[in-house]
């Protein structure tokens, strides 16, 4: 590891003009690029003191071995030789989106006599028009078949064409019309020019020139009484409207716009572009990258812009480009936009309208392509075994952790605090042994203290159920650890420990717990013949947080006498994991599998507890008088409200009104009145301008 202040600068030395730095490492390779509108304030922020550095900055300049710069003129040149520079020298601390796949572009090779249009991958040519890119090579081949019914251009390869043209007979779209057969001389090189020119304005987006030119001569054709012609046309423009309609129309406007979204966490981010040309999405591609540098939101939309347009001239940048959020120098990037495409480009944030609707859409899907390239490593069982093996030697545990189970706590400014439970076996989730915990041995906003309550809640139910297993050996009295052969933790030599022991007399009392299932049904006790799911222990528990949760859940299992179940947690600023009494954390590499691990477990148990969270703070705020009554579900309740118009007027009401309702017994109707009646209704609203009473109706409250 480098010592940075071995090769800082000179003060002064640095100039304060626009330019592109580079840090090398002792072999002299590239391992950052970067710009700034001024080299000495950027470049000295790197030589502050250590602590003070984003981590993955930190690794950077301590990886390095040296920095050198260049000065350019302006702002917009910093821009391109900076993406100069990271395609030439690919550093390895730079962010650069990768893709798991080729698009395939409809092309148009107009550099040839005879243009063609085919299906392409890979690098652009120079002379070929670029459609695209497109999911399915199949959507491209079926919109080419509907529009050479119109546009007969040229399709087969150079060797076909060749034969042709030797044999003097075309192919079969020649004979049927989709081809112009210009390999037998049926059009001139420049008629099929034209015809190849006029297909790539349609799928440009000038559609409406040529569907009412068609509709124009299929009605001259008609008056003419050529039936036969103005039937073709017809057909034609059909077949045009049908290539059309394969590209819903998004924008009303015709816009051309590429939308751009990103979505993120600490390690990855996901990037998703809609191509739009003429008001319809042409294309759609996404790309992942790893966040190997400390970048925000608005650096990985540089980022983007770079790579997406570096190497695109001309009409392949759009008129406008919408961001999520707009690069630190916008309008540096605007400009170098503007000199790719030649004219002025427009690269803004969607506030409102279609545009904003359709960003939504484009953010949905780089929230689902990050999740999806997460969690395709888990399906493989090859990745799972490597994932748990690379946790069990990161943890320094003796065996793989084949259940694992993870904590989370979460509420709304300290109301409505729940924690969940999840539980992953061989690296899946088991969702049927989900739990959820309310939080009731205090009031208030306290992670640390809830954290340890759940733990301890938790582990006391799995002792509990261990004793009625039969699967606690008592310790002899005189014994200070556990008997030979016993399988659960010492217990503790004080008269008041949680932990079974001679001096325990029967289970261990849990009387603040709480549980529930996934459907909210409270955990299943001893005497109702179903599966005791807290008996079974895990080898690891997770916690979501850093150091002091961790210290809280290893507190609460060493007051239980619980010694052999590991703990670790997941800090979530730095993906970072932390060990009971260790000052430093664990840092797994990035391309870990153990990692991508604990993450998706740490996300899974954050979703469940928040989902808990929400729900009990809607039904909270959507409580009613009704809720009280025993036996009275839903429907009913509904009903009663239904019928009376309001709980209001339902108060008013007699017993014998409440029985005419369908489905409500006297006895019922009785608990409705008592539990009306014991609950005041609210002051009425007073108008403070007139002193008028405001008649509010509660029909909603249940």
């Amino acid at each position: 590891m480098a010592d940075p202040s071995s090769y800082r600068p000179r003060p002064g030395q640095i100039p304060d003009s626009p330019g592109v730095y580079k840090f090398r490492d002792e072999h002299r390779r590239v391992i950052y690029v970067g710009k700034a509108k001024n080299l000495r304030q950027r470049v000295a922020n790197y030589f502050q003191d250590l602590a003070n550095l984003h981590p993955r900055t930190r690794t950077m300049v301590t990886t390095a071995a040296s920095v050198e710069w260049t000065v350019v003129s302006t702002e917009v040149e910093a821009l391109q030789l900076e993406y100069s520079w990271i395609k030439e020298f690919d550093p390895r601390f730079n962010v650069k989106y990768r893709d798991d796949k080729s698009y395939p572009y409809l092309a148009v090779t107009l550099n040839e006599e005879f243009p063609r249009v085919q299906v392409m991958r890979g690098a652009k040519k120079k002379g070929v028009r670029y459609f695209g890119p497109y999911g399915h090579a199949w959507a491209i081949r079926e919109t080419v078949d509907l529009m050479l019914r119109v546009f007969p251009v040229r399709t087969c390869s150079a060797g076909v064409f060749k034969n042709a043209a030797r044999t003097g007979r075309p192919c079969l779209l020649g004979y049927i019309g989709k081809c112009s057969a210009p390999c037998v001389g049926r059009v001139t090189p420049e008629e099929h020019r034209e015809l190849a020119e006029d297909f790539c304005d349609f799928m440009a987006g000038r559609t409406g020139t040529y569907i009412r030119r068609l509709e124009k001569d299929m009605t001259q054709a008609a008056e003419e009484m050529e039936y036969e012609r103005a039937a073709r046309l017809r057909d034609d423009a059909e077949a045009l409207k049908r290539a059309m309609e394969k590209s819903a129309v998004v924008l009303a406007d015709a816009t051309d716009a590429d939308l751009i979204a990103v979505a993120e966490d600490e390690l990855e981010a996901a990037l998703q572009i809609f191509h739009v040309r003429g008001g319809r999405v042409r294309g759609q591609r996404g790309w992942v990258t790893d966040k190997v540098e400390a970048v925000d939101t608005s650096g990985l939309v540089e980022h983007a812009l770079q790579q997406l347009y570096g190497e695109e001239r001309g009409d392949a940048v759009p008129k406008e480009v919408l961001v999520p959020a707009l690069p630190e120098d916008a309008e540096a990037v605007s400009q170098w936009l503007a000199e790719r495409r030649g004219s002025q480009v427009s690269l803004r944030i969607p506030q409102r309208g279609d545009k904003k609707d359709l960003m939504v859409t484009v953010q949905r899907n780089a929230q689902q392509a990050l999740g999806l390239h997460k969690t395709k490593r888990a399906s493989d069982l090859t990745t799972r075994s490597r994932a748990l093996e690379e946790i069990a030697e990161a943890l320094g545990l003796d065996t793989a952790p084949l259940r694992i189970e993870c904590y989370d706590i979460s509420h709304l400014q300290g109301d409505d605090v729940v924690a969940s439970m999840v539980v992953f076996e061989d690296g899946l989730a088991r969702k049927s042994e989900y739990r959820r915990f309310q939080i009731k041995g205090f009031e208030g906003q306290d992670d640390v203290r809830s954290m340890h309550e759940v733990i301890g809640r938790r582990f006391k139910r799995y002792l509990q159920d261990k004793e009625r297993a039969g699967e606690w050996e008592e310790a002899p009295e005189t014994a200070t650890g556990p008997a030979p052969g016993a399988t659960g933790p010492a217990p503790a030599p004080a008269p008041a420990a949680p932990g079974p022991g001679p001096a325990a007399t029967g289970p261990v009392p849990a009387p603040a717990l709480t549980a529930a299932s996934p459907d909210g049904e409270p955990e299943p006790r001893e005497d109702d013949g179903r599966p005791k799911r807290f008996a079974y222990p895990p080898q690891l528990v997770v916690v979501d947080g850093g150091q002091p949760q961790v210290a809280a859940a290893k507190r609460a299992l060493d007051e239980l006498g619980i010694d052999d179940i590991a703990v670790c947690g997941l800090a979530k600023r730095l993906e970072e994991v932390w060990l009971p009494d260790d000052d430093d954390p664990v840092v797994l590499p990035r391309s870990s599998e153990g990692l991508y691990l604990l993450q998706r477990i740490r996300d899974e148990a954050h979703r469940f507890a928040i989902t808990y969270q929400r729900a009990k703070r809607a039904k909270r705020i959507r409580s009613s008088p009704l809720d009280d009554v025993t036996g009275l579900g839903e429907t009913r309740k509904q009903a009663l409200v239904k019928h009376f118009g309001s709980v209001k007027k339902l108060r008013q009401a007699t017993i014998d009104e409440i029985c005419e309702v369908p489905g409500i017994g006297r006895r019922t109707a009785e608990s409705v009145a008592a539990a009306l009646a014991s609950t005041a209704p609210a002051a009425p609203a007073v108008n403070t301008a007139t002193g008028e009473i405001i008649e509010e109706d509660d029909g909603g409250s249940s």
